[in-house]
């Protein structure tokens, strides 16, 4: 966390929210409400967690109007005080600066950049990278370490790079980005053809477009198109270790938690969510607006927005033992009640024919 320290009354104008306490307070830090201490600013979001507030020791707390009314200390009240908190955090982010700030142009002597390359005004690039021919870096990009951009690549303006990642050729990426370490766009997607002697390959001849304002996070993987191209539309956020197969495409603002992958060739729409560890497969339509819960597969399209979920519940080993058993016992149990009602439609039949005649 970077050093900046900001006075109550700034903080407040900055997320519009309504100042209790004094407006000259000195905050240098946000912590939460069990760790803080004195110079720090806490949230409370989640009611789990309403139990500290009344022994927290920040110097203030961003809270709803419900909740300040209750509250002795000073806070900044929000309607949302998650967002609030997500919106001052960048704050003290260390690769925060001034909207005003010109960095000058830096590339490390130990990185390797072809003659061919245009790295535009501000960019950072770091040791040990590696820019291929033909590509264009814009304003501002940051570049870590041991980074890879392949030929014909293109890097948006104020887009970051984290140490170690790799973009094949012919990849594009948009501003405002943030690719995490190991993050790797555009490898070959899964694509073989079956034959008498084995596995064909299929060339992949498609790219990979990230569009504005995607966060992706460590070790994820996009692979490129087989021939359009993988799509990731702008606002997306990538959690860590994903896979996106070819021809993928994800709509506007939608989030993927840790572990998912998506088989190729499917649609996913604008503001979905999918839950950590979910597998969806391949040439299927999922609508805008969509919630998949943890651990979730799916194998059919969604056609409806809410809430999707499969698998069964976590429970003490014993009991998931009989839940699996009588699971594995429900083709027989279906039957024999079908035979039942069956039966029970004649009996009913009977008795009604015998009351008319």
């Amino acid at each position: 966390m970077s050093n900046a320290s900001f006075t109550l009354s700034e903080l407040g104008q900055r997320i519009d929210a309504k100042v209790v306490g004094d407006p000259a307070m000195v905050i240098s830090g946000l912590a939460t409400l069990q760790t803080a201490s004195e110079g720090h600013l806490a949230f409370l979001a989640n009611p789990a967690y309403s139990r500290f507030l009344a022994s927290t020791k920040a110097a203030a707390v961003i809270l709803t109007e419900a909740d300040s009314k209750t509250f002795l200390g000073a806070c900044l009240v929000h309607s949302n005080p998650y967002l609030a908190y997500a919106e001052l955090s960048m704050l003290w982010s260390p690769f925060n600066k001034p909207s005003n700030a010109v960095a000058a142009t830096y590339i490390d002597p130990a990185a390797s950049i072809h003659d061919t390359a245009v790295i535009g005004a501000g960019a950072h690039i770091s040791a040990g990278v590696v820019v291929e021919s033909g590509v264009a870096i814009a304003d501002g990009v940051r570049i870590g370490p041991n980074c890879c951009l392949g030929r014909d690549s293109v890097v948006g303006a104020n887009t970051h790079l984290y140490a170690g990642v790799t973009l094949y050729h012919g990849v594009s990426i948009g501003a405002d980005c943030i690719l995490h370490s190991g993050v790797v766009v555009g490898s070959d997607g899964f694509g073989f053809a079956p034959s008498a002697e084995g596995w064909v390959k299929i060339a992949q001849l498609g790219g990979v477009i990230i569009e504005d304002n995607v966060e992706i996070g460590a070790n994820t993987t996009i692979d490129r198109g087989a021939l359009d191209n993988t799509v990731i539309r702008k606002g997306v956020i990538l959690d860590n270790q994903i896979q996106v197969a070819h021809n993928v495409v994800i709509g506007e603002n939608t989030a993927i938690a840790a572990c998912s992958a998506i088989a190729g060739s499917t649609t996913i729409g604008k503001n979905c969510i999918v839950g950590g560890a979910s597998g969806i497969a391949g040439h299927l339509n999922i609508v805008d607006g969509v919630h998949i819960t943890a651990m979730t597969m799916v194998i059919k399209s969604l056609n409806e927005p809410g809430v999707y979920s499969s698998g069964t519940g976590v429970q003490p080993n014993a009991k998931w033992k009989k839940s699996i058993a009588r699971l594995r016992q429900l083709d027989k149990m279906a039957a024999r009640l079908k035979t039942l009602e069956q039966r029970v439609e004649h009996n009913t039949s009977g008795i009604q024919q015998d009351k008319q005649s």
